[in-house]
Parts: structure tokens; sequence; C-alpha cells
């Protein structure tokens, strides 16, 4: 849109709202004020929003999975060979979460899948359910090693005991 005031030369021009078109008078881009204000010199975020070495910079995911890998060490540590090809995995939650609901019965934590064809067994912890069970990071910390237990005495055909002599005696 153009206006001018009489023959002064004084003209307006309102830029188009869809970005990247050129100013045809001035040769410039036409940006919106926010990517103006945001990046106004031109150098972007000066770093990062938190440091790595801080405890923010991982989600929640990612603590739960190390805390799962450290309890599968912990476990492989002590036991060596017995527990090689097991494989650990965490999952959100359980794929028949629904259906159990429907039923009333309570969510599983974890589950355990035999060995495959050229695969080992499968040991999958449930986030979610996990989480929802606890209510400090301690806790947490605790149950996750003991569904790591249990699952994996459940594969091995022993009892959760024999395997960490800790076992449900942090509580």
């Amino acid at each position: 849109m153009q206006s001018s005031n009489h023959d002064s030369g004084f003209t307006v021009r309102l830029a188009d709202q869809r970005s990247g078109q050129q100013d045809p008078l001035s040769g410039t881009s036409a940006r919106g004020f926010r990517a103006r204000r945001r990046n106004r010199h031109g150098r972007g975020l000066r770093g990062e929003v938190m440091l790595p070495t801080l405890p923010g910079f991982r989600t929640r995911g990612e603590r739960f999975d190390e805390l799962v890998m450290d309890s599968a060490q912990r476990l492989h540590d002590i036991w060596g060979k017995t527990l090689d090809g097991v494989r650990f995995a965490v999952d959100e939650i359980p794929t028949n979460l629904e259906e159990l609901v429907a039923a009333g019965e309570a969510a599983p934590m974890g589950a355990y899948i035999p060995a495959g064809t050229g695969d080992g067994p499968l040991i999958t912890v449930y986030r979610r359910v996990v989480e929802q069970a606890c209510d400090t990071h301690e806790e947490l910390q605790d149950l996750v090693h003991d569904v790591v237990i249990e699952y994996t005495a459940e594969m091995l055909g022993v009892a959760p005991e024999t395997l960490d002599p800790v076992y449900r005696r942090r509580y």
C-alpha cells in the first residue's frame, strides 16, 4: 500500500506479512518486529541456556535412562558373563495399558522378553509407571534398581535376593 502526501515525495510503504518479501524502494527485506527484536545485532543467542555440567541440562527421560543403565551395570559387575547379551530398554508405558486399566489390574513396571532368533533377552522398564510410584529421586533410584533386579531374576529363574544382596533392604 502506498500513500503520498501531495508532491513532496513522501511515501509510506507497509510491510507485507509474508516473510522474505523485499521492499522494492529500499532493497531490504521486510521482517516482522519479533524477528528484528530477537536478533537485533545479528548475534543470536550467546550461549547455552543451561550448561551441560548442571543437572537441569538433561531431560527426565535421559536421567531415567541413566538410572536403568547404572543398575544394569551394577548387576553386570556382580554377575559378569551370566548377563552377557542381555539387553535393557526403557519404554514410556506398556503397550496394553488401556486394557489393564479397564480390567482393574495394576500396570506392570517392566517386562521380560526371552531371547529370540539372533537377539538376546530383553528387559524393559516402563518409565512413567515407575515414576508415578515414587515421590523422591532416592525412591526412584531404589525402585528402578529393584525392577531391574526382579526382571533379571525372572530371566535367570532365581530369587531376586540372590542377584543383589541389598535387594529391598534400603527401605
